[in-house]
């Protein structure tokens, strides 16, 4: 979520409070990633084991609603990566009932999670009202969705009756020690209140700066069934376009590949249930028969679509004409074309693509038909980065990395960007 406020404060708490206490609460202790127009879109994840992402649909910002155009291709992209989707509405000076309809009324028709699922109200800065909140907060619970309130607790303490709203409706609460990278919370700093469901605990999550969040509750479970797995109760576009998209990434299985089990994954394909402890695993794959692969250590047969590859920062890149291409975070069809001196097209034809915009970090692509751009290496554009600067630490031009890499824009690059050069 881009802040337009960023409050630190100090107030411990004892890690002992979030103990898997009750197996029912399958989401406990489940970390993810929230996203806005920064996150492009398809968005960003973390960490291979992330397991949710909520999304910015629009809101109002004070002075009139908005969009957020990467909200649909983000939640398509969450669910196709077997990660659970939610959305959450930019939520500024929000001080009356009518506008407040107005406002949810435009944004809940076009919410594409499923229902039951999170829609989160960010107020974290101008005006706030709690009468207005609390009418909000019902009026999309009425409306079949999961309501969360999400601030800093300063700002939420300072200007909301924050005990009257908690007492009826969960909070995402977001507070961080520092803007050092942090793939885990700090409870040192958590920000003590009743009935907080998320906790926010960085805003660097990774280099270059990504939410990280964790559920303490199991909330980001409500709208999908299952526990873990992610299987919508109510059906999408998103959704839909989600699945479609999953089933062309997972028709690329080799044996060797290393693979993990899709948490929406339920059943070997003898019927017999897959336990949890399989899911989010790193696996090989042995054998391969059609559609089916058998993974070492899992002596039972699986689709290939219930299987996928790793997250890119576990795999090293490969760069082979002829061959196949792990697609790392920030290439796009056109930059991978490039390395192998073919076109978008060509690839999207190959892989049998049915959105060419949509390819996911860890995707293994078919690559034929070319001969690659020689590569040495490739690094991760960390904040402040230029062409210029990345192409005299590594010894290179500026017009190799744009060829390399297949770069419109020799002025926009973006922290998190994987170039090879």
């Amino acid at each position: 979520m881009k802040k337009l406020r960023k409050t630190v404060a100090v107030l411990a708490i004892g890690l002992g409070l979030f103990a898997y206490a009750n197996p029912a609460f399958a989401a406990v202790g489940d970390q993810g990633v929230d996203w806005s127009v920064y996150q492009k879109d398809q968005g960003q994840f973390g960490y291979a084991h992330d397991k949710f992402s909520i999304s910015q649909i629009g809101g109002y910002n004070g002075a009139g609603i908005y969009w957020q155009s990467t909200y649909g291709s983000q939640v398509q992209s969450s669910i196709a990566q077997g990660k659970r989707a939610h959305t959450y509405i930019w939520y500024q000076s929000v001080t009356n009932t009518d506008l407040a309809k107005n406002v949810l009324d435009t944004m809940l028709a076009q919410v594409q999670t499923p229902k039951g699922s999170i829609v989160a109200l960010d107020v974290e800065d101008g005006v706030a009202n709690t009468d207005v909140i609390l009418w909000s907060l019902q009026y999309i619970q009425d409306r079949g969705y999961t309501p969360l309130l999400y601030g800093y607790k300063s700002f939420l303490v300072n200007n909301l009756d924050l005990d009257r709203i908690s007492s009826k409706f969960g909070l995402w609460m977001a507070k961080y020690p520092d803007y050092n990278v942090t793939p885990t919370p700090n409870y040192n700093y958590f920000p003590s209140w009743d009935n907080i469901q998320i906790f926010q605990f960085t805003s660097t999550y990774v280099a270059g700066g990504l939410d990280g969040n964790i559920d303490l509750t199991g909330v980001t479970d409500n709208g999908y069934k299952n526990g873990n797995a992610t299987k919508p109760v109510t059906e999408t576009p998103a959704i839909n376009a989600g699945k479609e998209a999953d089933k062309v990434k997972g028709s690329a299985k080799e044996v060797g590949m290393t693979v993990k089990v899709n948490f929406s994954a339920n059943n070997y394909s003898t019927g017999e249930a897959i336990p949890d402890w399989v899911k989010g695993t790193p696996y090989q794959i042995i054998e391969k028969s059609g559609d089916k692969v058998l993974l070492d250590g899992i002596m039972s047969w699986l689709s290939v679509y219930d299987v996928e590859t790793l997250d890119a920062s576990t795999i090293v890149p490969t760069v082979n004409a002829g061959q196949t291409h792990i697609v790392q975070y920030g290439e796009n069809l056109s930059s991978i074309a490039a390395k192998y001196g073919t076109t978008w097209q060509e690839l999207a034809r190959i892989n049998a693509l049915s959105n060419p915009d949509i390819i996911y970090q860890g995707q293994t692509l078919n690559v034929v038909g070319g001969q690659s751009v020689d590569t040495t290496g490739y690094c991760v554009v960390e904040y402040g980065d230029t062409l210029s600067s990345i192409a005299s630490q590594f010894g290179t031009t500026v017009e190799r990395l744009v060829l390399v890499n297949g770069i419109s824009n020799h002025n926009l690059i973006y922290a998190g960007q994987v170039l090879n050069f």
